[in-house]
């Protein structure tokens, strides 16, 4: 094992003790010896809380938080961990070197501060940590190639960023999650296109959605959900189909529509 494995496997190898100060390789971690003192004596670190020598994530990023301008030297730090924090708080022009970054962590992490130009590099990133970063930034036809991405995670995420009118890529998705989002958010009049989704959930927002004068598609579905909002929303002239429904919530408010309606 070398390299990003290796490292990551002594850090996590580790136990973890709440009040421990020791770093990603288990050394006890100490001021005496830390080339921050001028930190410390103004409260811009603190053993145990804020500290980049700490090997917890959250003690890390919190020196950083403190000290952004100290990020710059710690981006070809031996700990991924560090190197990913000081990716969040270092500059911009710093980062273009840890795109090839052998941590995904990183390499996510950049790509989540790039600017939007520069992230086609990580569209076919070989980790999913770092396509769902990209995903996440990107807009409009960017997002083709990370609609179609075999891990479902990212085109659940670019599914989620993913302007309506692109939606109709992930209608037949493998996937129900990217289903549903897609039926939550395409254009009305392609909801049709979802009415015989095998999944009921999906086709309940559709029957949500969907014009009442197309919502007959939906009237004999075999979910109960599906037809009771059916029946909620169709227009009264289509209601009478209900009132032999093999259930009985279904018939009886087929059955209090039409009166309410006879009423008027």
């Amino acid at each position: 094992m070398a390299g990003p494995d290796r490292e990551r496997a002594e850090a996590e190898a580790l136990p973890v003790v709440e009040d421990e100060t020791v770093d990603w390789l288990g050394n006890p971690v100490s001021c005496r010896d830390c080339a921050h003192e001028e930190n410390r004596r103004i409260g811009l670190c603190d053993l145990g809380r804020a500290c980049v020598n700490d090997r917890r994530g959250r003690r890390i990023e919190r020196f950083f938080a403190a000290n952004p301008p100290q990020a710059d030297r710690y981006l070809d730090h031996p700990y991924f961990e560090v190197r990913t924090l000081a990716a969040k708080y270092a500059s911009l022009f710093r980062l273009a070197p840890l795109a090839e970054d052998p941590e995904p962590e990183v390499r996510a992490m950049v790509a989540s501060r790039l600017p939007r130009a520069r992230l086609g590099r990580f569209v076919h990133d070989l980790d999913r940590r770092v396509r769902m970063a990209v995903a996440r930034r990107l807009d409009g036809e960017d997002l083709v190639p990370l609609l179609a991405d075999p891990d479902y995670a990212v085109r659940l995420a670019a599914a989620r960023k993913a302007a309506p009118g692109l939606l109709v890529r992930v209608i037949h998705d493998e996937d129900g999650d990217i289903r549903r989002e897609a039926a939550r958010r395409i254009d009305e009049h392609l909801l049709t296109a979802l009415a015989a989704d095998e999944d009921p959930t999906v086709r309940l927002i559709v029957a949500e959605r969907m014009r009442p004068e197309h919502l007959k598609l939906l009237a004999a579905d075999e979910d109960l959900r599906v037809r009771f909002t059916v029946v909620e929303r169709a227009p009264v002239e289509e209601l009478a189909r209900f009132l032999d429904d093999p259930d009985d919530v279904v018939r009886e408010t087929a059955r209090q529509r039409l009166e309410a309606e006879g009423d008027r």
